[in-house]
C-alpha cells in the first residue's frame, strides 16, 4: 500500500511538472513574438532602452518580490507570546525538517478568511504566511496539510517558478500597452509598403490579445502547480485526509472576499476571491476536485 500511495505521488507529481513547462513555453513565446515586432519597427534603439527597463524590472522583482508580497497582504511576523501561533511556527519548523529545506520565517494575517501562501526565491529565502482565519478553525491535523502544501512550494521551488512567471506576464502587459501607445503617438506616420502594414497589424493584434491569452495561461499555470503542492504536500504528512479536510471547512466557510491584488491572488492556498470570470482566470483547481483527488490516494 505505502509502495502504492509513493508511486501516485511521484506519478501526478511529473505529470503536474510537464504540463506547467508546457505552459511556461506559450508565455515565452508571446514574449518574444511581441520583442521581434518591436525590433522590426523600431529598430534596435528602443530594444536597447527595452532591454535595460525588462533587466530592471526583472531583477527588482526576483530580489524584493517577497517583501513587496508580504506588505500588499499586511503579512506581520508570529507573536511568540500567542499560543496558537507559537503552534503553527513549530509545525513550520517540524515540517521544514521533514521536508529537508531550510526554516522558512513564519507570518500571520489578521484575516478571518482561512487561507496561506508562501514567498520567496528559492528555500533559503522563504517565507510563510497565514491568516487568523485558518489558525482558529482548523484542527492541528489539518493545519499541518495546509502547511505541509506551502513547504511543498518551496520545496519545490514553486515560489520561485511564481515569480518568473509573474514577471513574464508583467513584461508582456507592458510591452503590449507600450505598443498600443506608441501606435496612437505615431497616428501620423507616413512609412509605406505592404510589409510595414502586415507589420503593424500583427503588432495590433499581439498586443490586444497577449495580455489576455497570457493572464488565461499564468492561472492554468498556478493551478498545475497547486495540485502539485497537494500530492507533495501529503508525501509529507503521510495523511491526505488533513488537507481534504481543510480544504473542506474552507469551502464551507470561506466568502472569497479577501482584499488581495490581482498580481498576487495565485500565490494563496485557496482563490481569496470570487467573480463571474472564475471559471476562464481561476487561479486554482476547483475545490471539489481537489478533494477529490485527495481522498483517492
Amino acid at each position: 500500500m505505502e509502495k502504492e500511495l509513493r508511486t501516485d505521488f511521484y506519478k501526478e507529481i511529473s505529470r503536474n511538472k510537464t504540463k506547467s513547462w508546457l505552459l511556461v513555453g506559450i508565455v515565452i513565446a508571446f514574449l518574444f513574438a511581441l520583442v521581434y515586432v518591436f525590433s522590426l519597427l523600431y529598430g534596435f534603439g528602443v530594444l536597447l532602452i527595452g532591454g535595460v527597463f525588462i533587466i530592471a524590472y526583472s531583477l527588482g522583482t526576483y530580489y524584493y518580490g517577497d517583501k513587496i508580497v508580504l506588505a500588499d497582504t499586511k503579512a506581520r511576523p508570529v507573536n511568540e507570546n500567542n499560543v496558537k501561533e507559537l503552534q503553527y511556527k513549530n509545525i513550520v519548523e517540524n515540517l521544514a525538517l521533514v521536508a529537508r529545506i531550510p526554516v522558512p520565517k513564519t507570518y500571520v494575517i489578521d484575516e478571518n478568511e482561512m487561507n496561506a501562501f508562501a514567498t520567496g526565491r528559492d528555500p533559503k529565502h522563504a517565507s510563510v504566511a497565514i491568516t487568523t482565519g485558518l489558525l482558529n478553525k482548523l484542527t492541528r491535523d489539518e493545519l499541518e496539510g495546509v502547511i505541509a502544501h506551502e513547504l511543498s512550494h518551496v520545496s519545490n521551488y514553486d515560489v520561485r517558478y511564481g515569480t518568473i512567471v509573474a514577471v513574464m506576464v508583467g513584461l508582456i502587459a507592458i510591452l503590449s500597452h507600450f505598443f498600443i501607445r506608441m501606435q496612437f503617438f505615431r497616428g501620423g506616420d507616413d512609412r509605406k509598403g505592404s510589409g510595414i502594414a502586415v507589420i503593424l497589424i500583427i503588432g495590433i493584434i499581439l498586443a490586444i490579445i497577449a495580455p489576455i491569452l497570457v493572464r488565461i495561461v499564468q492561472a492554468s499555470i498556478s493551478r498545475k502547480r497547486e495540485s502539485l503542492a497537494d500530492a507533495s504536500g501529503v508525501r509529507l504528512t503521510r495523511y491526505p485526509e488533513g488537507l481534504a479536510s481543510a480544504l473542506e471547512k474552507i469551502k464551507n466557510n470561506n466568502k472569497g472576499d479577501m482584499k488581495v491584488s490581482e498580481a498576487v491572488s495565485h500565490l494563496f492556498f485557496a482563490d481569496p476571491t470570487k467573480s463571474a470570470l472564475d471559471g476562464l482566470f481561476a487561479t486554482h483547481p476547483p475545490i471539489e476536485e481537489r478533494i477529490k483527488t485527495l481522498r483517492a490516494m
